[in-house]
This record gives structure tokens, sequence and C-alpha cells, in this order.
């Protein structure tokens, strides 16, 4: 559908805008639908422990299809696939909508999830088209954008659902990802470069195995236990999967994952800090939630609706975006490493201050601002370090790996908070409110090992860059 010899110039902001828009939209699912599980359970005439699936559906597709898109991006093309990815989510989102079982329901989460493709696509995209200076800006505040989308769906599910119905929840990101689809056709260039080879499928199958195990048994850990055959044998499975999928990897001709990339100190620093901050970010998305609605009959809580639980977290999605439009700054005066230490000593601050003081709704609102400031100060820097560390050919698979533990930490982080939350239980059936004080604390402590760990980050050799220019343009020619 494209003209030959057809060169236009496309403003560099307007392509930065569906990327943002493309982030935006696959990371607002990863969490609308948290708030309205309870719902799902009546609706689908379904259980507690099922719907659960709902979220881990989707988180499990996520991360086997980061990966996989990012490398198929890096060899057919990333705009195309960008549009490909799109395309997936709104047809999951439709197939959601349509939804009358929780089988249906599951299914279509998983399809959804192969839009987790656009957050490494959008990072090769900008690696090929934007000035090398303003990479690192432009890929952090698009790392910071997917944090924010996260929070922000826990913020908008109230509304939609109180005077639509929790169905359009779907059927609003079907106009919004076709919407960004038809946009990143026209305003994205095509990839001036493309890397040989071809997708390593016998890799990417261990690699879905080994997740499928390892989620499974954080997923199921709290009802089934943690000393549990199903779950022993389930870890251990996982472990040996992933062995079998380390060799495969090293002896593929076009890994999926070049795993020689973690012997760069900056990628597997950058992907240990990913793993314990995603855990916190996950679990205090999922819980915080279910606290603020406890009724104060139980002794703590505020009886909260779901959108006053949005409102409640609203903090964190507007600091997050606003300390990730600044982390580039601030990493040009004081290096990007300090700026994820600063941001995970920050965010471990707000964990602690929850676990202690959460008994008036200003607390609440304080402890968002603060876990909003100190992730969106990481995601931003962070990410910029893991591009600036690898070649170009290998922006989609770096970034993709990052984005993928950051996802399987959240899997952890979820599956250790609902443990700790769970093992203290009142007879009424809800949990205690010393269970949210001990989960809480883990997460501060967490994010302090998050800390620690960035320290070991190198130092960048150079200037992380700026934010990208909104009246910067560059021609494209389509073919």
């Amino acid at each position: 559908m494209d003209v030959n010899a057809t060169t236009r110039r496309i403003p560099l902001n307007a392509t930065f805008a569906v990327l943002a828009a493309s982030v935006v939209v696959y990371t607002l699912m990863q969490s609308l639908l948290t708030p309205v599980l309870a719902t799902m359970v009546t609706v689908l005439h379904t259980t507690q422990g099922t719907v659960t699936w709902v979220l881990t559906a989707y988180l499990l597709s996520a991360s086997i299809c980061t990966p996989i898109m990012g490398r198929v991006g890096d060899l057919l093309g990333r705009r195309g696939v960008l549009v490909l990815t799109l395309l997936a989510l709104s047809l999951g989102s439709l197939l959601a909508a349509l939804a009358t079982n929780i089988t249906v329901m599951i299914v279509a989460r998983v399809i959804q999830g192969v839009g987790a493709g656009a957050l490494p696509l959008s990072f090769g995209i900008i690696r090929d088209e934007f000035p090398k200076g303003r990479v690192a800006g432009a890929v952090g505040l698009i790392a910071s954008l997917s944090a924010v989308g996260g929070g922000l769906g826990i913020v908008l599910a109230g509304p939609i659902v109180d005077h639509l119905g929790y169905r359009w929840l779907f059927w609003l990101p079907i106009i919004a990802t076709l919407a960004a689809a038809a946009a990143a056709h026209f305003l994205v260039p095509p990839s001036p470069a493309r890397s040989g080879g071809t997708v390593s499928w016998l890799p990417a199958v261990l690699l879905s195995a080994w997740l499928v195990c390892l989620l499974l048994a954080m997923n199921q850990a709290p009802a089934w236990g943690w000393g549990s055959p199903a779950v022993i044998g389930l870890l251990i499975g996982a472990i040996l999967v992933g062995w079998l999928w380390v060799r495969a990897e090293q002896r593929a001709a076009t890994p999926l994952i070049d795993l020689r990339m973690l012997r760069l100190s900056a990628v597997w620093t950058a992907n240990l800090v990913a793993l314990l901050t995603g855990a916190a970010m996950y679990a205090v998305f999922a819980f915080l939630p279910q606290f603020v609605q406890t009724s104060p009959a139980a002794g703590y809580g505020f009886g909260a609706s779901i959108a006053q639980a949005g409102l409640l977290l609203l903090p964190s999605s507007i600091t997050m975006f606003v300390s990730g439009v600044f982390a580039g700054r601030l990493a040009s005066m004081v290096a990007a490493k300090r700026v994820v230490v600063l941001g995970c000593l920050i965010g471990g601050a707000s964990m602690a201050l929850l676990a202690v003081a959460h008994e008036h709704r200003w607390q609440i609102y304080l402890s968002s601002a603060l876990i909003g400031v100190g992730l969106g100060l990481v995601f931003a820097a962070m990410s910029g370090l893991v591009v600036a560390a690898v070649p170009p050919s290998q922006t989609g698979v770096a970034s993709g790996m990052n984005a993928n533990i950051r996802t399987i930490g959240g899997s952890f982080g979820a599956a250790l908070m609902a443990s700790v939350v769970t093992s203290h239980v009142m007879p009424t059936g809800l949990p205690q409110e010393s269970g949210y004080t001990l989960g809480f604390a883990a997460m501060a402590v967490v994010l302090v090992l998050a800390a620690v760990a960035a320290l070991l980050i190198p130092e960048a050799p150079g200037a992380p860059g700026e934010e990208p220019s909104c009246a910067e343009t560059r021609p494209a020619t389509r073919s």
C-alpha cells in the first residue's frame, strides 16, 4: 500500500507519540482488570481461584511474546511487526469483550499478551530513528510510560465499570489499538536495517515451557502451599527445562535471546534491578487496591469503591510520568546509575511508610506518590543504560529481555505478597492487617536489595542524552 519513491518528512514527535500510545495501551491491559476480578467471578460463573488466570495468562503470554516479537522485529522490520502486535491486542480485546465463560476469557488474554512486543519494538524504532544523543532520553520516557500505564489501568477501571459496564474495559482498548495500528503504519518509518537469520523455534518452545512451569508455581503456591508436591515439581521442572533452554540458545545459529549479552555488566545488573523492581511494582498495584477496598469493620481499610481505590493510586501514575520525563536530565547531571539507585531507595521508603502508616487516606496518597517517583526514575534511567550497552541490531532483544524479566519479577512479587497476606487470615476469611503490613515491609526490603544491585551497574561512558525534540524531523522513504 506504500507508494514507491515517495519521500515524506515525518516529525520525530509524531513517531514518538505513536510509540508512546502503543505502549500505554498495552500496559493498561496489565492492570485494567485487577479491580474487577470479583465482578468477573459472578459474570463468568467461575471461582476466585480460577479467575486469577485472567491475570496470569496475560503475564505468561507477555513473558513469552516479548522476546519473540522483539526478535521477529529485528528480522522482518519493526514497523510491520508493531502493527501486527497492535492488531493481535485488538483481536484479543474483541474476544474478551464477547466472552461468556472463563475459558474464552483466558484464551483472549493469551492473545492480548502478544501486544507485549510493543515495548521492545518501540525501543528498537527509537534506536533506528532518533539522533544518537537523544536515544536514551526517549527510551527512558517510553519505559516510564510503560509503568504509568500499569498504574493508570487501576485508576480508569472504576469510572469505566461504573458508567459503561465491565465489558467496556475491552471495547475501549479495541478502538485505541486500531487507531494506534493505523497511525503506526503511516507515521513510523520502515526499519533502515534488519539482522539476518531466522527465529529459533526450539529455544522459543523451551522458553515457553520453563516460564509456564515457573509462573504456574508462583501463581498457585499461595493456594497449593509452597511445600506441596505440585509446586515443588513445577519449580524443579522450571530449572531443568530452563537449563535445556540455555543449552539450546547457546547452540542456535540465531538465538532468540543472545545470552552472551548477559556477560555485559550493564545488561545483567540492569536485569537484576528489573527483576526486583518489577516484583515490588506488581505487588503494590495488585494488593493496595484490595487493602483500601476492605471495610473498616475489619480493623483496617477504607471501604473504598473501585473508582475510589483508583483515585488513591492516581498519584503514582502522575509522579511516575513526571519523574520519567526529568530522569534524562537528572542522569546527565549525576549519571544514570545514581538515578537508578535513588529511585530504588525512594521506592523502598514509600513501601516502608505504607507498612507503618496506613490509617489515613493522606498516608496512602503520599506513599502512592513516592512509589511513582521511585519507579519512574528507575525505569527511565535503566532502559537507557541497556540500550546504550548493546549494538543496534540487538536493541529489540536486549530491551525485550529487560521488560520480560520485569514481568517475571512481577509474578514473583505478586506470589510473595499473596503468600504473606493470605497466611494471616481472620475467621471471616479476610486477611489480617498484619499480613498486609508484613507484605509491604517485604517489598521495602526488595527495593533496598534493588538499590544494592544498582550499585553494581557500571558507569555509562557518556551522558545519557536528552528527551526527544518535538521540532526535529527526518526524511523517511516508504517502499
